[in-house]
């Protein structure tokens, strides 16, 4: 057995965990991080950026936008399900933070929407090649290196298993090496950062319902598998529910030019298995929105229906609307990605010379997909009188062929689970604080309710950056008044 001593250990090295370890080594702390993988990162390596509210770039580029009115907005869209000291904890210092990460050498492209009508609160990392996915590696390998600066020991292919409490306070934490050997180390903090269990498709049924690639499409980042939450449940922490971080998938495309995401994404018709309208389009922008609904429906399946005439007018103008993740308008690939479709045989994306062989395609009731059309044209010469939709967004589907592709539900991965306070300290039943134990990032981010606030984009890796850095700062000054 390898035995080590160290006055805070950090469960795993994602951005909530190496936040935590910089943090709390910058407050004089002595820091062990036990990291499962081969390398830091974790889910963040796959982001783009953390929020941020009140920023200098906010500022330089006369955005509107201010920790009073992000906070309003969130209480407001929860309905105050949610804890309000720890929301505005985390806004107020979310400004500081992103000069905290410029301290260590991250720059920011600035700050952006991820759709048209969400606020530009996601501050996108600066990487060697433009803005994209994966932009907050580079983030994470600055923390990383501010670590090892600050003297951070930080244990790769060493998976933590089991929190030690004595009197009813952690002493230690045990886990093992690659090789398999127990790793035992002594402390008088933990900080759990494991974030959730988005590839664990036994937890995820069994504690929201879902089947993970039946009914649910959210991201499995390889490892990412519960183990912080049931050991933080096991060590006494209060269970939350746990839930999924919900963005919609479109089923089916993801190897295909980003052009058929982007038209199948725009806010024309979208039914449900039964042939009917289930939501005004324009909203299908936020995929919070659209997976809520999505869920809502039978076989928690809609589908987006365009046909060749819009396609064509898309190709010569543009798509409506664009988002981060997809913010390039041209789509004259389009063709190109269908015709790859069905060389590869892809099962998400229909089409079909008529409506009724589509809805014989699709599965969708055709009698009422018919009727449905035929009342959403009439809709397009004047107004749309089911749900209201913007008349600029109105047009009709006639010319051949049909386009159609499932939407599912989908996410990020699992939120939630371990109670915390405003100072990341996990609570028990009672809301009492565990002496010694923290938690950060997705394993504690209890502050959505039952839907991702997509209109302050950036929160998920905001979240985790903060709360690392809370937990950090709470661990360490716990240790000092322990000595």
């Amino acid at each position: 057995m390898a035995n080590y001593e160290t006055q805070i250990v950090v469960i795993a090295a994602g951005p909530s965990g190496l936040s935590a370890a910089v943090q709390a080594a910058e407050d004089g702390a002595d820091v062990i991080v036990m990291e499962k993988a081969a390398a830091v990162g974790g889910a963040a390596n796959m982001g783009m950026g953390p929020l941020g509210i009140g920023t200098k770039y906010q500022k330089q580029q006369m955005v509107d936008i201010s920790v009073e009115k992000a906070f309003g907005m969130f209480m407001e869209y929860t309905h105050y399900n949610v804890d309000a000291r720890l929301v505005k904890r985390y806004f107020e210092q979310s400004a500081e933070t992103i000069e905290w990460l410029e301290d260590m050498g991250v720059e920011f492209e600035g700050a952006f929407r991820y759709f048209p009508k969400s606020e530009a609160t996601w501050h996108i990392v600066k990487t060697d090649q433009g803005i994209g996915p994966r932009a907050a590696s580079f983030m994470n390998k600055a923390l990383y290196a501010r670590a090892q600066e600050l003297g951070v020991k930080i244990l790769l292919e060493t998976p933590a298993k089991k929190i030690l409490m004595e009197d009813g306070r952690v002493s230690g934490v045990l886990g093992t090496d690659k090789d398999g050997n127990e790793v035992e180390i002594t402390c008088k903090a933990a900080i759990i950062c494991t974030g959730g269990a988005g590839c664990n498709k036994q937890f995820i049924k069994e504690e929201t319902g879902y089947e993970h690639g039946v009914d649910m499409f959210n991201f499995a980042i390889p490892g990412i598998m519960g183990e912080g939450l049931k050991m933080a449940w096991e060590a006494g922490a209060d269970k939350l529910p746990v839930r999924i971080e919900q963005a919609a998938s479109i089923e089916g495309i993801d190897d295909l030019p980003g052009s058929v995401a982007n038209v199948m994404g725009q806010p024309n018709l979208l039914v449900n298995i039964q042939g009917k309208r289930i939501m005004n389009e324009d909203h299908m922008q936020n995929s919070t929105y659209l997976s809520n609904v999505v869920s809502h429906q039978k076989g928690k399946v809609a589908f987006s229906i365009v046909d060749s005439s819009i396609v064509r007018y898309y190709i010569k103008n543009g798509v409506d609307n664009v988002c981060l993740v997809r913010p390039d308008p041209d789509v004259s690939d389009f063709a190109d990605g269908v015709k790859m479709a069905q060389e590869n045989g892809n099962e998400g994306l229909f089409i079909a010379d008529s409506i009724e062989e589509l809805a014989q395609m699709t599965g969708i009731d055709e009698e009422t997909l018919v009727e449905t059309v035929e009342e959403y044209n009439d809709f397009c010469d004047s107004v749309d009188e089911e749900f209201f939709k913007e008349r600029r967004y109105l047009r009709p589907i006639t010319k051949k062929p049909f386009y159609a592709a499932r939407v599912r539900p989908g996410g990020y991965g699992t939120v939630g689970g371990i109670r915390i306070n405003e100072n990341c300290e996990a609570c028990d039943k009672e809301f009492e604080a565990i002496p010694g134990l923290y938690a950060a990032g997705a394993d504690a981010c209890n502050i959505y309710d039952d839907s991702y606030m997509f209109l302050l984009p950036g929160n998920s890796m905001g979240f985790a950056v903060n709360t690392g850095r809370i937990a950090g700062m709470s661990a360490a000054e716990f240790v000092e008044d322990e000595d």
